[in-house]
């Protein structure tokens, strides 16, 4: 029987990430791990951490980010352990830091930094510095299609030979053999954007031989929606791969409602082969500049241009009037840039929020200039504002989705759950106010009710404000 721990949470409202039922309850921590769960007042605590009428949850595991340079950039990780963010997903999109070096990261790929900010060669030498120099998270990665295809092509508006898909091949190998969780990619995007099904094919199943995973930014979102779903599907059965399709929706006003249709492709699957989505709780995404995505959103907001920077902030229409051009044109002129775009419907995202095989992921770009307040907002907006507001799913089933689900998705060991044993990625919160602050004209802002945060038994974040501590570690497969 356990006499001692480190830290003890007393009368907590404990959502262990399964979706069952809350309880009250005690947890003891020592060291690394949760070390006991229920009344435990025979046990004594170096702190002890009065959590009455306040939530006890799993650390919020993030789905979908692009946060590979921001874990050495930003160490603290402020935007995302605010919100109770414990453990994230990088090399998302097709987009991975590694393994690249040398090399112009043509966009999409400049979203994680100038090429400059491209040093690692391979897999092994990122984790190296990420073990040299732990920020304050958790973090996972996968090896970005994209990124490969940079490595190994003279040119990318063309499939890949035999002798490109071979090299591909080995590197990708290499990345997963060193503890990489799986392959992603960005169809929708100009460096993948001509690679055939087969290519994709040849590349996943590497992933599949492994018991790794395939994540996808399929190659259209909006007219040809279910189309790319039955792709997706197609690339996850030959490959024998398990299979997450990335922040789902359906984008462009003719196209809403084909949510209903594509969830019920991708349920149909789920009865034959292992395929799930994430999504992020707002109706504007938000990526590269692109002519391809203009057309098909109500609004633009530029979030960066390099060539511009006085236009920051400013919506796409009215920087053409001032520029005396027309959209195509200033599109040319701005590169290279970002943008935010409005495109999607309120009905269609609460159907995919609220899909059984549903993951929360934020998206989130750091390093724009003006982000989506999906980097600061994501977690707290689902279990405040969907989940207690407008009751879309039990605050359980909330949690479940970015806690318990998401680390079985990826393969996180003793992660994503309260219990005896597994590490302690906690955090607490105010089930009351938790709830999001970030908007579009001002997205830097911490959300209200989280508390406190741990990694790994060490407290990260507590009375609004990062410890400093960074006790975060890179897993590996």
């Amino acid at each position: 029987m356990l006499q001692s721990c480190d830290l003890k949470f007393k009368n907590a409202r404990v959502i262990d990430g399964t979706g069952g039922e809350s309880a009250t309850a005690d947890v003891a921590v020592t060291g690394d791990r949760i070390t006991a769960v229920g009344k435990l007042d025979d046990v004594n605590p170096g702190t002890v951490i009065d959590a009455t009428g306040l939530v006890l949850a799993p650390g919020f595991i993030d789905a979908h980010t692009h946060d590979d340079r921001a874990l050495i950039a930003y160490p603290d990780m402020v935007a995302k352990v605010s919100q109770g963010v414990t453990t994230v997903v990088t090399g998302n999109c097709g987009i991975s830091i590694a393994p690249l070096s040398n090399r112009e990261p043509v966009p999409p790929l400049n979203l994680l930094g100038e090429s400059d900010k491209w040093r690692f060669a391979d897999f092994d030498a990122y984790a190296e510095t990420m073990d040299r120099s732990p920020a304050a998270i958790n973090s996972v990665m996968l090896t970005g299609h994209s990124t490969l295809r940079v490595g190994a092509m003279d040119a990318l508006d063309r499939p890949a030979t035999t002798r490109e898909i071979d090299t591909m091949v080995e590197t990708l190998g290499k990345s997963l053999s060193c503890g990489c969780v799986g392959l992603s990619t960005g169809l929708a995007y100009p460096p993948a954007i001509n690679a055939p099904t087969e290519e994709v094919i040849e590349l996943a199943r590497v992933a599949g031989d492994l018991g790794r995973l395939y994540t996808t930014h399929m190659r259209d979102e909006e007219t040809r929606l279910l189309e790319s779903v039955e792709e997706t599907i197609r690339i996850g059965h030959e490959a024998a791969v398990a299979t997450v399709i990335s922040h789902h929706k359906v984008c462009g006003r003719d196209n809403w409602g084909d949510t209903r249709e594509s969830l019920k492709l991708i349920a149909e699957a789920r009865k034959h082969q292992t395929i799930d989505c994430d999504v992020y709780p707002y109706t504007a995404s938000s990526t590269v500049l692109l002519e391809a995505f203009v057309h098909r959103a109500d609004r633009v907001m530029i979030t960066w241009s390099k060539s511009h920077p006085q236009f920051n902030t400013r919506d796409l229409d009215d920087v053409a009037k001032e520029m005396g051009c027309d959209i195509p044109t200033a599109i040319e002129r701005l590169q290279p840039a970002g943008a935010i775009y409005f495109q999607m419907s309120d009905e269609d995202l609460e159907r995919v929020l609220q899909f059984e095989g549903a993951m929360i992921g934020s998206d989130g770009l750091p390093h724009d200039e003006h982000p989506h307040p999906r980097l600061w907002g994501t977690f707290p907006k689902v279990v405040g504002h969907y989940a207690r507001d407008r009751g879309l799913f039990s605050m359980e089933e909330a949690i479940h989705r970015m806690t318990g689900k998401t680390a079985t998705v990826f393969g996180l060991t003793d992660r994503g759950l309260i219990r005896p044993g597994g590490f302690a990625d906690l955090v607490l919160f105010d089930p009351e106010t938790i709830i999001d602050r970030a908007n579009y004209e001002s997205p830097e802002q911490p959300s209200v009710g989280v508390h406190q945060v741990y990694v790994n038994g060490q407290k990260i974040y507590g009375d609004g404000e990062s410890t400093g501590t960074r006790p975060g570690r890179l897993l590996r497969a």
